[in-house]
């Protein structure tokens, strides 16, 4: 596995990963190897082993009955989820290219997860209003970081009194730091989206350094109507 949590060196990251209950298993490994073959260039675009377990902790602490994946990519994290879902739980994922989900799919079959899994391609700034009024328990976005304002809107709208958002990449390889600098990429999107919820009086939220960043957002239990505070 080529990503792994910001900070870490190979050999920190090899112990973090050893200890981490419900890490990789063959089929994930497999699926891994299998995306830095298929797709090399994208392969930054793969969450961390790490990361996976985490996800898949998070989602059964939420004892999701629905949960929702915005970007699936080659679906390591879909399967991760999917493995935390409450039984009869089912995950809907949201994404753009038949390519890359045709792996997923294959890998889903794999770890037995299929029947769990309902993808949806397209543009989920128009899907995710197919979801309907059933409560959203766990979310996960890792998509187009210009979209995070539009998919985190919309899924706080649907989210369940005691759901979760997790979002990553919010520490855009640490070029959060200065992301006006040419190099910066994306970063600059993901700093104005850290500072929108960081502002956003509806929630309470903490970005952990797993990954290439990832923040936690549930709601805000308190009286009276939200109001967004100065940043």
């Amino acid at each position: 596995m080529s990503t792994r949590s910001i900070g870490l060196d190979e050999a920190l990251h090899a112990y973090v990963v050893a200890h981490a209950d419900g890490g990789p298993d063959q089929v994930l490994d497999d699926l891994a190897a299998r995306t830095r073959r298929l797709v090399p260039d994208k392969v930054s675009m793969q969450i961390a082993p790490e990361q996976g377990a985490l996800l898949t902790l998070l989602a059964s602490m939420s004892r999701a009955r629905l949960a929702v994946e915005v970007g699936t990519f080659t679906g390591y994290s879909s399967v991760c989820i999917a493995r935390g879902l409450a039984p009869g739980g089912r995950l809907i994922c949201f994404d753009a290219s038949q390519e890359w989900t045709d792996i997923a799919r294959q890998f889903w079959a794999r770890a037995g997860v299929d029947d769990r899994i309902d993808l949806r391609l397209g543009d989920a700034r128009e899907l995710i209003g197919s979801l309907g009024d059933e409560p959203v328990d766990f979310a996960f976005i890792d998509a187009d970081k210009d979209g995070y304002p539009t998919y985190y809107e919309a899924l706080l709208g649907r989210l369940a009194p005691d759901g979760l958002i997790a979002v990553d990449n919010t520490l855009a390889d640490g070029r959060v730091l200065n992301p006006d600098a040419p190099e910066a990429g994306h970063a600059a999107a993901i700093a104005r989206f850290n500072d929108q919820v960081l502002a956003d009086d509806r929630v309470q939220s903490v970005l952990v350094p797993v990954g290439d960043g990832l923040t936690l957002i549930r709601h805000r239990a308190a009286s009276g109507s939200p109001t967004l505070r100065s940043s």
